[in-house]
């Protein structure tokens, strides 16, 4: 997975590129931890994710939970993989997606 990162200000931007699963999600982890202090609002660009896996929406969720507290959070741009993922566990009505 490749992850890419813009700060404007105190607006953060994350794109992922690839699989969000048990072997990446702890690289997402550690980005976030260390990216987050600052942002108050995160936008998630999951144009170029093919997959999400359990690993994956914990790591979204603990993101979600902090930025809830903060400006908040938008995912953008979900395939239809993802969506059904996010349908099917109920995170299409926790996240705000675009």
């Amino acid at each position: 997975m490749t992850i890419t990162k813009k700060q404007n200000g105190s607006a953060l931007e994350i794109a992922l590129e690839g699989r969000l699963d048990t072997m990446t999600s702890p690289e997402l982890e550690a980005e976030l931890k260390n990216s987050l202090g600052g942002a108050e609002t995160l936008v998630m660009d999951f144009s170029k994710l093919e997959y999400i896996s359990s690993a994956g929406l914990r790591v979204l969720l603990s993101a979600h939970k902090i930025m809830s507290a903060k400006g908040g959070m938008t995912v953008t741009q979900v395939n239809e993989i993802v969506q059904e993922v996010f349908e099917v566990t109920g995170f299409a009505d926790i996240l705000n997606i675009e």
